[in-house]
């Protein structure tokens, strides 16, 4: 039995020691994109939006795209959690912490890039402090505010118990939640019932403030600007908010499965199918809603927005709708969920979550570019617009910091169920 145990612990901390290789790798790296993408943040700070191919003509380019999609997947993220906590999915639970996290990681990452497209960085905080109620902007600001410390409180209750539970350890995970516990906090029924309701209260807040306040409200912004025509339609927010929960299932599923793997923990094969159907319906009703836009438009036969399907789906640019948007972000992920011989498949599954978030990203250019393309009125020239490598590299820095945070969280927090255990299994071993 000796020479058992003793082959286990052996394989333990191999496994352990190979974890903490690729993990050093890993941050490594992200450490390397952040470090590319922060010199080209100060060269875009210090010289302002000449770095870039925005205009007067197109004013928003890959920068608000890649907002808008984080702001989804944060809601999207969100509304999952709410599934869990307030409807009682107890067979997400695995993922519903993780969920919280990468709402609130999203939400930094979204604000960040938001940052980089103003012309004045610096008075960001400006429309906190003189409210013009008539303006989108400065309500959704009001409502992220909001938001962002829902989550963080929604959050912490989640992780309250695993705190107290950890605070008992001598691992940096244990000090930590020392740190952010009370010396009195302890765990019985009474306190597992006063947080199941506090999350359920928490979570039934934020439903209407996520779907109303932030990502239909962001899709608000653009549903208000009359001069661009395919933006101009009360069914925008509508669109914004099912795309957010396609973008937020495949994200928490991607993440997941990843993971998992990395950290060698077994995976949910019933949840992980459930998820990518969920994911599947969501885009369903996604694709069934962009499609009665695109219809409406068709049959309005008003030029700007027939020239505006053109541009998406005929121009320089329909490599975007067609390829990433339909194909890949659509097709594909179809196929794999209900083909008989991936649809059990974890690594067919992982594709095809990916493949819908990268479909996502095309969604939320192919809203921002291709309408800026065509002219606001006869006469006036049409837009023409690719980022410059200043604009991806930025992107790339400001995608590795929402990484590095997240990373580096995980490794900090109690994200998921197994941390406690694993947690445990160390402190033994010692």
């Amino acid at each position: 039995m000796s020479t058992v145990a003793n082959e286990a612990k052996q394989s333990h901390y191999k496994s352990k020691k190979t974890q903490s290789i690729w993990f050093k790798w890993w941050v490594g790296i992200l450490c390397v994109l952040f470090a590319i993408g922060a010199y080209f943040i100060v060269e875009r700070l210090w010289l302002g939006l000449t770095t870039t191919n925005l205009s007067s003509i197109t004013p928003w380019g890959a920068w608000i795209a890649f907002y808008i999609f984080f702001v989804g997947l944060s809601a999207g993220s969100f509304l999952l959690s709410t599934m869990i906590f307030v409807f009682g999915m107890e067979r997400y639970e695995k993922v519903g912490k993780m969920a919280l996290f990468t709402a609130i990681v999203c939400m930094i990452v979204a604000l960040t890039f938001v940052l980089m497209d103003l012309g004045r960085p610096e008075r960001a905080f400006s429309a906190l402090v003189h409210w013009n109620v008539t303006s989108i902007l400065a309500w959704e600001m009001r409502f992220y505010v909001i938001y962002i410390t829902l989550l963080t409180v929604e959050l912490y209750v989640a992780m309250r118990a695993d705190f107290v539970r950890l605070a008992t350890y001598n691992s940096l995970k244990g000090k930590i939640a020392r740190l952010l516990t009370f010396k009195n906090s302890t765990i019985n029924d009474y306190t597992k019932k006063r947080d199941h309701r506090w999350m359920k209260i928490l979570g039934t807040i934020g439903i209407p403030l996520a779907i109303l306040g932030v990502h239909g409200g962001t899709g608000a912004i653009f549903a208000v600007v009359s001069a661009r025509s395919s933006w101009n339609s009360g069914i925008f927010p509508i669109i914004f908010v099912v795309s957010a929960m396609v973008s937020g299932t495949a994200l928490l599923l991607a993440i997941y499965i990843i993971r998992s793997k990395a950290l060698k923990q077994p995976i949910d094969q019933g949840m992980v199918i459930g998820l990518a159907k969920v994911m599947i319906a969501f885009l369903f009703i996604d694709l069934l809603l962009q499609f009665y836009d695109y219809l409406v438009a068709l049959y309005s036969l008003a030029d700007s927005h027939l020239l505006s399907l053109q541009t998406m789906m005929r121009s320089s640019y329909s490599w975007s709708f067609w390829g990433i948007q339909v194909f890949l972000g659509s097709v594909v992920p179809i196929f794999l969920v209900y083909y008989k011989k991936t649809a059990k498949n974890i690594n067919a599954l992982l594709i095809a979550a990916i493949l819908v978030v990268i479909g996502i990203i095309g969604v939320r250019f192919n809203i921002v570019v291709p309408s800026q393309i065509v002219p606001i009125m006869e006469g006036m020239p049409a837009g023409d617009y690719y980022p410059t490598y200043n604009e991806w590299l930025v992107s790339v820095g400001i995608v590795a910091m929402g990484l590095l945070i997240f990373t580096i969280a995980d490794r900090l927090l109690p994200l998921d169920q197994a941390d406690d255990v694993s947690e445990m299994g160390d402190q033994n071993g010692r």
